[in-house]
């Protein structure tokens, strides 16, 4: 009786990639690691199902109805939606062990159950780093982020990139000083207004009931023009009575001071008070980061500064600042645009192609070759030396060594350059030398 074909398929939604694109992606994710690592910051890795009740402690409306919930006997169940609120969890429940402030990174998988679509994915991962203070955390602290994602935009190798930076309270208390006390709705509207244009962001406003005078006030202050000094000098002659608007401003030029201490050159960042960040959770500074010969792409990196984190979980008040970077998107729409390619790395160096009745000393060299930290893999299959040149050709992997009676005589051994086809009788010793 014959068996049914399943046809191999993966759910909409979810990223699978063959091992060349895996090794780029792989690149990238370290290159983030890497620098994250260069600043200070620490591991963490939390489980990725959590209680319900603690993913939904801040949650309800869009949240609950992405969020991939389940049961398992009596315990009611989720999948983290992002890898913040694991964070707050986290250090609530061990922060008599860490010390602050906490600087931690984490690197992980997380699910969201959105509508699937081409660049969007249910199934992704994100790269965080925050700055968790205990009571308190220095505005200083703010300012060096842009110089995190400065220096892993560099290393990813983009040069062309803007790290828009704004304050939520200096729009809070501008807003406050036009009589507006609940912002919220036009700070979503605001956030758009790369993606849907000026003409649409002053209707979005209008049907909030605004009037055309305050619509317009609102527009001119969210579109200064200058340099960020300027823009800065522009804020101040203002005069805008209002204790929220004038400590935003006066984080704003600080946070503006030190990211240039910080050695963030102004071709890369800049004040843009367009720039509100939808998650009602910030509170201070927030940024957005673009590449610049690509705005399509939309931001690649954001974040801010934010009151407390733990308050659902902890009595204890835990402000904090981080970043997150969307690897798996940002990977895709890199691709797409062919923005990043593969490149012929191999992560394997060599290939050992023993001959009939040599496999022992082949498995012997390659012993002697992975002891020296050489990576290296054995053909073992049999069949024509051009097929298992064939196969190595296809893998990218820059050498291989024929190892035959001849070789095995002399003690020597064929080292073929798989790229020029160049061969070498080599000892034992002068391998490992040129190879490493």
């Amino acid at each position: 009786m014959s068996r049914d074909i399943i046809k191999p398929s993966i759910l909409p939604g979810f990223m699978e990639l063959i091992p060349s694109d895996q090794i780029l992606f792989n690149k990238m994710l370290d290159t983030i690691r890497k620098n994250y690592e260069k600043f200070g910051f620490l591991p963490i890795d939390t489980p990725v199902i959590e209680r319900a009740e603690i993913l939904l402690a801040k949650g309800g409306g869009e949240t609950e109805k992405q969020i991939y919930r389940f049961e398992k006997g009596a315990t009611d169940l989720a999948l983290r939606f992002d890898l913040t609120v694991p964070l707050a969890r986290y250090v609530a429940q061990h922060f008599s062990e860490l010390t602050f402030p906490f600087r931690r990174y984490h690197i992980g998988k997380v699910y969201r159950g959105e509508k699937a679509q081409r660049g969007r994915f249910r199934e992704f991962y994100q790269c965080d780093i925050d700055i968790v203070g205990n009571g308190t955390l220095d505005i200083i602290n703010d300012a060096e982020i842009p110089s995190i994602i400065y220096s892993t935009f560099k290393e990813l190798g983009f040069n062309s990139f803007t790290i828009k930076i704004n304050n939520r309270k200096v729009l809070k208390g501008f807003f406050q000083w036009l009589g507006i006390f609940d912002s919220t709705d036009i700070l979503r509207t605001i956030d758009k207004l790369d993606k849907i244009g000026l003409d649409k962001v002053k209707k979005e406003l209008e049907d909030q009931g605004l009037n055309i005078e305050t619509i317009e006030k609102i527009i001119e202050f969210i579109q200064i023009k200058g340099t960020n000094d300027e823009k800065l000098q522009y804020l101040e002659n203002l005069k805008i009575e209002n204790e929220i608007f004038i400590k935003g401003l006066e984080e704003l030029k600080d946070v503006n001071h030190y990211v240039k201490a910080f050695g963030v050159p102004e071709s890369n960042f800049t004040i843009d008070l367009t720039i509100a960040r939808g998650l009602d959770y910030y509170t201070g500074t927030i940024y957005e980061t673009f590449l610049n010969d690509h705005p399509d792409i939309g931001s690649i990196c954001s974040g801010g500064r934010y009151d407390n984190l733990a308050e659902y979980y902890t009595k204890q008040k835990l402000p904090g600042v981080g970043i997150s970077i969307g690897l798996t998107r940002l990977f895709y729409q890199l691709r797409e645009s062919n923005l990043i390619q593969f490149t012929d790395d191999s992560l394997t160096k060599i290939i050992v192609i023993p001959m009939e009745g040599c496999l022992d000393k082949a498995i012997e060299i390659a012993n002697v070759l992975r002891e020296n930290n050489i990576n290296t893999q054995i053909y073992l299959e049999k069949g024509k030396i051009g097929k298992k040149f064939g196969y190595a050709d296809k893998l990218n992997i820059p050498y291989a060594l024929v190892i035959g009676e001849e070789e095995i005589k002399v003690n020597k051994y064929n080292l073929r350059d798989m790229k020029t086809g160049e061969q070498r009788l080599l000892s034992k010793e002068e391998l490992i030398s040129v190879l490493k």
